[in-house]
């Protein structure tokens, strides 16, 4: 058994019933077995081992009062993983599906994500299963106040910067950095993905979409090709969802599907955004309006039906492990060419493989999805140095990032011998700049 192995069967042992960890885990570690082999220092000085254990993994009750005073009980995590290279920088996700394994897997991928961004960021991540949806705005802050009034102790600027995720927008970072701002007394750039009225940045919301479309054109230029008479199909209908779709059509693509929880639309005409905008931001409608208000649209029940649309270019945003090795199949059947994850670990293993071998191009999502995060990292050092900048500058800093990304998980995969093959590039570009940190600081 070589290291790599036994490290994951270790792992598996003292982290029982955390499949999404274990997952995330395998992925990771199985493309840095030619760095590895490259560096016996790594075994020697257990790196791996130390890699895959958080450094801090905190659980906390939330206790919270909904609007007819009846009083709820959510749990809390935040798991602070490495902070090697910066201080631990991830989202806080609220959803019901919200567990230790999840947000373990999470945090695992954080690190390298961050780490590709070339920005001084660890990572970490946190969340909770309170469901935000169906909840009104005051019950929403009682839950955020009292989540943060345990989180506050563990995070700060220089500590743990933590941002959204899913169930976690604009809104709940104004009542989470109200009630840290109530308790320290101190006004700083604690969280990120604020309100520009109070030190948030521009590009923020845009990001995570924009810097996926970003990273696929470089695939696509790289190729000689572009976004251009593009028939693309994007998976959910959040933040991600909406402004891929937005860049993915200002450079001349057509978007034709996109999807919520409940089903999936088709608008063989292209996607309209402006009403999609409006019914997903502004009303907070489910996906199945537009097929209501737009002639000619499709809706469909369910969502795996989506990935049956052919396609030149696959945008999963969604969730995790949305695509399986069936799904992949039919889509590289129906003539899929690109595929870029912009949710976190959208593809499961076998899909990832189907993709693989039938010569996909495919961006992993801890390169392909860093563009919010990025972003996030810009914001901090905008809140540090009390600036703000244009549009256009965030902007073309975060395209700079993500092409810079593209090119170095490319360049990793030519010199560790697996060209092509992104997985394995992203992975090994994320870890070197981490364990070369971890090295440097001795056995902490």
């Amino acid at each position: 058994m070589d290291y790599v192995d036994r490290v994951l069967e270790e792992l598996k042992a003292k982290n029982p019933n955390e499949p999404e960890f274990h997952q995330a885990a395998t992925e990771i570690l199985g493309g840095l077995r030619p760095v590895v082999a490259k560096h016996p220092e790594y075994e020697k000085a257990a790196l791996l081992e130390r890699f895959v254990e958080p450094e801090r993994v905190i659980m906390f009750r939330v206790p919270w009062v909904d609007d007819a005073g009846k009083v709820h009980v959510n749990k809390g995590y935040r798991v602070q993983f490495n902070s090697a290279i910066g201080p631990y920088k991830g989202g806080l996700r609220f959803h019901p599906s919200v567990n230790l394994s999840i947000i373990k897997f999470l945090g695992l991928e954080q690190i390298l994500k961050n780490s590709l961004t070339g920005l001084p960021i660890g990572g970490g991540k946190g969340g909770s299963d309170f469901d935000p949806k169906g909840k009104s705005d005051n019950e929403i802050m009682r839950f955020c106040q009292s989540f943060m009034t345990e989180l506050y102790r563990h995070i700060g600027q220089d500590t743990d910067v933590p941002a959204g995720d899913i169930g976690v927008g604009g809104r709940e970072i104004g009542f989470l950095f109200g009630q840290y701002k109530r308790i320290r007394d101190e006004h700083v750039g604690v969280l990120t993905g604020r309100g520009l009225s109070y030190g948030g940045s521009l590009v923020r919301t845009e990001a995570t979409g924009y810097g996926l479309v970003y990273i696929t054109a470089e695939a696509l230029k790289a190729r000689g090709d572009s976004f251009e008479g593009k028939t693309v199909v994007v998976s959910g209908s959040g933040n991600v969802a909406i402004y891929a779709t937005e860049k993915a059509q200002q450079l001349g693509a057509k978007v034709v599907a996109l999807y919520d929880s409940n089903g999936y639309i088709y608008d063989k005409e292209g996607i309209k955004l402006d009403v999609v905008k409006q019914i997903k931001e502004v009303e907070r409608a489910r996906i199945k309006v537009y097929a209501e208000r737009v002639k000619g649209a499709e809706y469909h029940e369910g969502c795996k039906g989506i990935w049956t649309i052919p396609c030149d270019i696959a945008l999963p945003c969604a969730t995790q492990n949305e695509i399986d090795g069936e799904s992949a199949r039919i889509l590289v059947k129906n003539g899929v060419k690109y595929v870029a994850e912009g949710a976190n670990m959208p593809t499961n293993l076998e899909g990832i493989e189907v993709f693989q071998k039938a010569g996909v191009v495919f961006l992993p999502a801890k390169a392909a999805n860093a563009g919010g995060v990025a972003t996030s990292a810009l914001e901090m050092a905008q809140s540090s140095g009390r600036l703000f900048w244009t549009f256009e500058e965030v902007d073309k800093k975060l395209k700079d990032i993500m092409v810079n990304i593209y090119h170095n998980m490319d360049a990793a995969a030519k010199e560790y011998g697996c060209e092509g093959n992104y997985v394995a590039g992203a992975n090994i570009a994320g870890f070197i700049k981490v364990a070369n940190a971890m090295m440097a600081h001795g056995i902490v």
